[in-house]
């Protein structure tokens, strides 16, 4: 029998009542990528489970990550990509035994649990030869990914101004499980969790990198994380920016937006209305989106991108394949921008436990 000639994926986490782990599934069989191996669960039972609603065959599904490679790279079909899909402290670790094992890596935001977990990373990944790819999923909305172009072709002047706001309420009334446990997060609680998909997003989209950062971070309930917070920004080119995150916002289910003000217009974007951007230039307002037949041409497959975020996960999917091919997707969040996020992370906290003092992201 032919051996499938589509690439083969296996998963860490995902496991029963982890929501990303349907939305990686979803994501990379859009891009042509089976889904065929994992450990989704530390409870073999729950991952057993989720294996059969994945359509992964039992002898497939294995007990640790170790077995897992050691298993795979004995089989003709064995996998060529691993996305990974845990609690931060397993991301490193995971992501070392890919790279020993020269399989690709696209892995959960952030890269890891500490920036010196990063750098050790960062130094293996390029002694090896895998690919590496970070979900930074609203980068790959087509709209975002409009406003960046447009405000490097210069479409709102000299960018003065980004402000990006994240909020959701699934720590108003709830405890929070792994995410505000400082051994299985991180040093970063909200900031890490929600503040670095804003972070990138300012990066991303105004091409500009932020050289000084003041965070005031808070934690309610007793928590050991910060479920709450505002970062000022001040950008490499002396832009000025502001990042607002929070996960104690009660009526917010994922709160994203965007705001960036030039000298001669500005550009807005709200995860809510995904498939829109509102361009302003002095008294002109211009909604892009999907009756812009301009933008139809040149970004196919926008129509109906909505709220979902299959849509962008299948594109960043499609790129970090094109990544394993030997290609550089211009837009691919890697390891740098792992890198940068986990500087962000730590200086934020540092900047907060300081009682609110400017301090450079190197």
């Amino acid at each position: 029998m032919a051996m499938n000639n589509r690439r083969r994926l296996a998963m860490l986490g995902g496991g029963p009542g982890s929501f990303i782990g349907g939305i990686h599934h979803l994501g990379a069989r859009i891009a042509g990528i089976d889904l065929v191996a994992g450990v989704f669960s530390s409870d073999p039972e729950k991952s057993a489970r989720a294996a059969q609603d994945y359509g992964v065959a039992p002898d497939r599904c294995y007990a640790d990550a170790q077995a897992m490679f050691a298993a795979e790279a004995e089989r003709e079909d064995g996998i060529t990509m691993v996305a990974i899909a845990t609690p931060n402290h397993l991301h490193l670790p995971a992501a070392l035994m890919a790279v020993e094992a020269g399989v690709h890596i696209f892995s959960d935001k952030p890269a890891t649990a500490t920036l010196a977990q990063a750098l050790t990373l960062r130094d293996a990944l390029a002694r090896g030869r895998s690919a590496y790819a970070l979900s930074f999923t609203y980068s790959a909305y087509p709209m975002v990914r409009e406003a960046r172009a447009r405000i490097a072709a210069g479409e709102i002047g000299a960018v003065r101004k980004v402000l990006v706001h994240y909020a959701q309420a699934g720590l108003a009334d709830a405890r929070g499980g792994w995410r505000t446990d400082p051994a299985q997060s991180g040093v970063g609680g909200c900031i890490a969790d929600l503040g670095t998909h804003a972070f990138h997003l300012a990066e991303f989209v105004t091409g500009q990198a932020v050289a000084e950062l003041l965070a005031d971070l808070n934690s309610h309930d007793g928590r050991a994380l910060d479920d709450d917070g505002a970062v000022l920004l001040r950008l490499a080119g002396g832009e000025r920016g502001a990042i607002h995150a929070s996960q104690i916002a009660f009526g917010q289910r994922n709160g994203l937006s965007f705001q960036v003000y030039g000298d001669r217009g500005a550009l807005f974007w709200d995860f809510d209305t995904a498939d829109q951007l509102r361009l302003v230039r002095g008294g002109e307002v211009l909604l892009l989106g999907p009756g812009s037949p301009d933008l139809m041409e040149r970004v196919p497959g926008m129509r109906g991108i909505g709220n979902g975020l299959i849509a962008p996960f299948a594109t960043l999917y499609r790129e970090f394949a094109a990544a394993c091919d030997g290609q550089a997707p211009a837009a691919l969040p890697g390891i740098e921008a792992g890198l940068r996020s986990m500087a962000f992370v730590e200086r934020a906290v540092a900047s907060s436990a300081q009682g609110g003092r400017w301090l450079p992201i190197n």
